[in-house]
């Protein structure tokens, strides 16, 4: 896990969600990184972008970890409103943003290097154990890497938004099957995950991104498809028919929160029922908003984190 310091060339044409016509909810000024470096790990170049308090203070240190198809542009209303409370790390996953890999074979997407890639990132910053919040694939990513033996080293507690544990997904499919009671649940949740199916055919999607270059949703809207959103979709072939075909047992060796948006288009709230049997110590929060809850309510946001954090910074996790 090598790292170099500096600004890295932005080799993306996204405007951002800072780009006109999608105002910073509550904030007009764009903070900006004050250290950025590139960690290389396992064939990626991730960049790597530090807000908020400098490393020697003694705040706690905040790792914020985007999804698809997003970069870590989609938390800078969030930074704002905790720039002066925490350390604040975030980077650009192996798909996106400024981050590359040296090609685009569907194993360097698999969930073990993303999981090597955010410990990279947290090792790259002398920074752990660290309290992470995850969105869509960075709440999955986050899940797996609190599953891993090393967990308790690089991770003080979980936040999850709108991106479920993927073996916990299996086994809530697979007891929803058996049971024609909950078949209706099942068959929401299948309907509003069309697009993951869509998204293991080869060629149609790719094709589908290049001909609608204009999204509806408030990160992506008005901002030019480019290989990033393309690369994006090895998320999917890489790690869901494997992780819904076999799996070991959930299990998260952290604190864990669920944040649940009651309008979110993607992901039923049934979905988090039983999360609490295999979490040491778990709370579950539900929001009236919907997918980009995090972009869309930063100061709502800022406050959820704000309590989730206190409450281990105050007792200590104590869950060795």
């Amino acid at each position: 896990m090598n790292t170099s310091d500096g600004p890295q060339p932005h080799n993306s044409n996204l405007a951002g969600p800072h780009s006109p016509g999608v105002p910073l909810p509550h904030e007009t000024e764009v903070p900006r990184p004050h250290t950025i470096r590139t960690v290389a790990n396992a064939g990626a170049r991730l960049a790597v972008f530090e807000y908020g308090a400098r490393a020697d203070s003694d705040h706690p240190v905040l790792l914020l970890v985007h999804g698809f198809p997003d970069d870590h542009r989609i938390f800078e209303p969030l930074i704002a409103e905790l720039r002066d409370e925490y350390r604040i790390l975030t980077y650009d996953t192996r798909n996106a943003g400024q981050s590359t890999t040296d090609d685009d074979r569907l194993e360097r997407f698999r969930l073990q290097r993303l999981v090597e890639d955010m410990f990279a990132v947290i090792a790259s910053a002398d920074a752990g154990p660290v309290h992470v919040f995850g969105h869509d694939w960075g709440s999955i990513q986050a899940w797996h890497a609190a599953e891993h033996p090393w967990a308790t080293r690089y991770l003080a507690s979980l936040m999850s938004v709108s991106g479920p544990n993927l073996n916990h997904m299996r086994q809530w499919i697979r007891l929803r099957r058996r049971r024609p009671s909950a078949w209706p649940v099942l068959a929401r949740q299948m309907t509003r995950s069309w697009y993951v199916s869509l998204f293991q055919v080869p060629v149609l999607p790719e094709l589908l991104w290049r001909l609608t270059p204009r999204h509806s949703h408030p990160v992506v809207r008005g901002r030019t498809v480019t290989p990033e959103f393309i690369r994006g979709l090895a998320l999917y072939r890489a790690n869901i028919l494997p992780y819904m075909a076999r799996g070991p047992q959930p299990r998260c060796q952290v604190p864990a929160a669920v944040v649940v948006p009651l309008r979110d288009v993607a992901l039923s709230p049934a979905l988090v029922d039983g999360v609490g049997r295999w979490v040491p110590r778990f709370q579950r929060m539900e929001v009236d908003a919907e997918h980009w809850w995090p972009f869309t309510h930063p100061r709502d946001c800022a406050t959820r984190i704000r309590g989730w954090i206190g409450l281990w910074d105050r007792t200590g996790p104590d869950y060795e």
